[in-house]
């Protein structure tokens, strides 16, 4: 019997290189206010590999994968959260002086790696470019929203969690 999984609890977080190009295990922080993630499921490229002997089918080899541009996460616009933005922008930038990056984890609660002995909790990380925020427009009688861009600029991975710092 499956035990399926909700989305209840799932928290985005990130942390900033301490050596360059090696993702950070520990010491992410909590962007608050995050109320939907978008897809991250880059596909390859099809690279048609079609010669002129065929008369039927076409065939196809993988090519690069696209992650499709910047990920838009839709959040609560509210002071917590542009907090915890400027505090990652600030890091960000800090960071990018010195040569290293910023990375982005969704911890999922409860999905592991389906280990039969000691599973270990899973969570999926890109490294990534945050942007500054805009303004995403307002309705009568709305919680005030605002949409936050992550540039992936690099291979995603599952990876365990993230330990508390």
């Amino acid at each position: 019997m499956a035990l399926e999984l909700s989305t209840a609890g799932i928290l985005v977080k990130w942390a900033v290189e301490a050596t360059a190009g090696t993702r950070p295990t520990t010491d992410y922080a909590t962007i608050r206010g995050v109320k939907s993630i978008p897809e991250y499921n880059p596909t390859p490229n099809n690279l048609d590999a079609t010669d002129l002997s065929a008369i039927e089918w076409k065939w196809s080899i993988p090519g690069l994968k696209d992650p499709g541009g910047a990920l838009g996460l839709t959040v609560n616009d509210y002071a917590a959260f542009r907090a915890d933005w400027s505090a990652m922008l600030t890091a960000y930038k800090t960071a990018k002086a010195d040569g290293k990056g910023l990375w982005v984890e969704y911890m999922i609660p409860d999905l592991t790696d389906g280990a039969d002995t000691s599973p270990k909790k899973q969570s999926y990380f890109y490294p990534a470019i945050p942007s500054e925020l805009g303004f995403n427009g307002a309705e009568v009688d709305s919680v005030l929203e605002n949409v936050a861009y992550f540039m992936p600029n690099g291979a995603p991975v599952w990876a365990e969690q993230s330990t508390a710092s």
